[in-house]
């Protein structure tokens, strides 16, 4: 991807500015993760939220789709030769994958549930997601320590659910199942990402100019209702600055320098951390009480997170 060329020989030596002053890569780079984590735990803090907000999701969704692309236009106008040159399966892919499907389902799913299924299971599930689809298209099994950590996000998400079984509480095992849903379809989007030579503000911009097309088909045909006419000014703020500026613009482009400076092993490893600060910041934020189940499960997610997304060393006498 052109996001990627190797830079020339000379640029590390302008990273600090003279007199010593400025970040060095490496600082750059975990100040946008740990940005970019925040903006996640706010995403699950906001699809629990919906529920008692005078928004309906597809306002939620309009926010989501529609301030990117008043922010990118002039960007996304001049890519649009390229952007038109993708191939439609993987459009399709990726729109779908992180588009209203998938938004609809996190919000919906959230709406049954709490922050912290939320917060654990949508990205929690994705590298379980990722590895069968790698399976499926005839690669190779994850082993060792991903298939281990594949394990613990497995087991992390039977502790999540297991207490709404015995007794049954319906609502939440289908907001649970709502939310796998939607991981999977994260999953398919991280797929069509990888076959995509977008730069991230194209990779943005193929998302949601056809997602906000579609939301806005919807609200005017009247298959979903809209109440963005009577909404709070403050809930209408809210989700503008969470769903639009910080989940639709910062996140994307904040990870995207992550990558580039601390590569995508050590960005997803510290990534993992999200499901933990959801947890935490729902405590004050929506009063919600950590159960013995989200103790468990929680921790077990975010560790096979960790293991699922370390690459294995490369064995002597084999191809790296």
């Amino acid at each position: 991807m052109a996001a990627t060329k190797t830079a020339p020989a000379q640029a590390p030596a302008r990273v600090r500015p003279a007199g010593g002053r400025g970040l060095n890569p490496q600082t750059q780079g975990l100040l946008a993760l740990a940005v970019t984590v925040l903006i996640w735990a706010a995403f699950a803090l906001s699809a629990r939220a919906l529920s008692a907000s005078s928004l309906r999701p597809a306002d939620a969704a309009l926010l989501r789709f529609g301030v990117p692309l008043v922010v990118l236009a002039p960007a996304l106008w001049r890519r649009r030769r390229a952007l038109a040159a993708v191939r439609p399966a993987a459009a399709l892919k990726i729109a779908c994958g992180a588009g209203v499907p998938f938004f609809l389902a996190a919000m919906y799913g959230g709406s049954l549930t709490s922050a912290a299924f939320v917060g654990s299971i949508v990205p929690g599930m994705v590298p379980l997601f990722v590895a069968a689809l790698v399976v499926a298209g005839g690669r190779g099994a994850p082993r060792g320590t991903q298939a281990a950590g594949l394990a613990l996000i497995a087991a992390g998400v039977v502790a999540l659910v297991w207490r709404h079984v015995f007794p049954l509480d319906a609502s939440v095992l289908a907001g649970a199942g709502i939310l796998l849903a939607a991981s999977g379809l994260w999953a398919l989007y991280t797929v069509g990402l990888k076959e995509v030579e977008l730069d991230p503000v194209g990779s943005i911009g193929l998302l949601c100019l056809p997602s906000f097309a579609v939301m806005a088909l919807l609200v005017l045909a009247g298959v979903l209702p809209s109440g963005l006419a009577s909404a709070a000014g403050s809930d209408i703020a809210l989700f503008l600055v969470v769903q639009g500026l910080g989940v639709g613009l910062c996140a994307g482009l904040l990870y995207a320098f992550a990558i580039r400076r601390l590569g995508a092993e050590r960005s997803s490893a510290y990534g993992s951390l999200s499901p933990v600060l959801v947890v935490l910041l729902a405590v004050p934020l929506l009063g919600e009480s950590p159960t013995a189940a989200v103790l468990v499960g929680v921790p077990l997610i975010t560790t096979g997170v960790f293991l699922a997304n370390r690459r294995p060393r490369p064995v002597a006498g084999t191809p790296s």
